[in-house]
């Protein structure tokens, strides 16, 4: 019998009510490939932990909840980018709709690429994958490049590929003072998102500095020193520009 595989887990949320629909198991696990400057959580940025589980421990651990979830509930998968630890999350949800238990995947798609051994993974995990949550920092490429270290194109690959294949997806933007909050980047994803033909909902998540411990404590520079949290009108505009509700 092959050994069972094992994700590295950064920490779990018994009740998530704003990662997917419904009451959510929230697993975070470790690893991203991306390093935004904005990130409120670097810790877990290295795919390293001493927290390893499988996937029958989660869902066992999960389903203690499982009353709680109605009918939209069930467990989501975020991190650092759990795409980053693809085979331990197609592993997860397949085990996961056996139970009859909704997945849902909260990520910003970097990894993704159709080249091989990635995509066909990928393809199996779309296939028992209910909801992605899909970050999309920045819609230009060579901001979104200084913004995370990482270019977008793969990433609105990706956003297409969830579309053409019918995955529901929740659109979220970051709004950055000064990086991602102009009108002109607003109406150009906005402009992508009316592209999408699965997005079922819009969200802009306002930026803001309670991570800077965690920088602190890991003894890394936090590169946005002196960058205030959007305004609440600069909110609203935002929301509007991009369908946001």
């Amino acid at each position: 019998m092959a050994e069972a595989i094992k994700g590295l887990i950064h920490s779990t949320e018994s009740f998530g009510a704003v990662d997917g629909p419904g009451l959510r198991f929230v697993i975070f696990l470790k690893g991203c490939n991306m390093r935004c400057k904005y990130c409120h959580n670097p810790d877990t940025w290295v795919a390293k932990s001493e927290d390893m589980r499988t996937a029958d421990e989660l869902l066992d651990l999960a389903s203690r909840y499982k009353e709680y979830w109605g009918e939209d509930g069930g467990i989501t998968v975020s991190g650092g980018d759990p795409l980053v630890q693809i085979d331990f999350v197609l592993d997860l949800f397949t085990k996961a709709k056996e139970r009859g238990i909704s997945t849902c995947i909260d990520t910003s798609a970097q990894p993704f690429t159709r080249e091989e051994p990635f995509f066909s993974k990928f393809e199996k995990l779309v296939k028992v994958t209910d909801t992605v949550l899909f970050d999309i920092k920045e819609i230009d490429n060579e901001k979104h490049i200084e913004l995370t270290g990482c270019p977008n194109t793969n990433i609105l690959d990706c956003a297409k590929y969830l579309s053409d294949n019918g995955v529901d997806m929740w659109i979220r933007h970051v709004l950055v003072p000064g990086y991602t909050d102009s009108e002109e980047e607003l109406v150009a994803t906005r402009d992508f998102i009316d592209t999408l033909k699965t997005v079922k909902k819009v969200e802009v998540l306002p930026y803001h500095t309670l991570g800077i411990h965690k920088y602190q404590s890991l003894g890394i520079p936090y590169r946005l020193e002196g960058v205030n949290s959007p305004t609440a009108e600069s909110v609203a505009h935002a929301k509007e520009v991009l369908g946001a509700k």
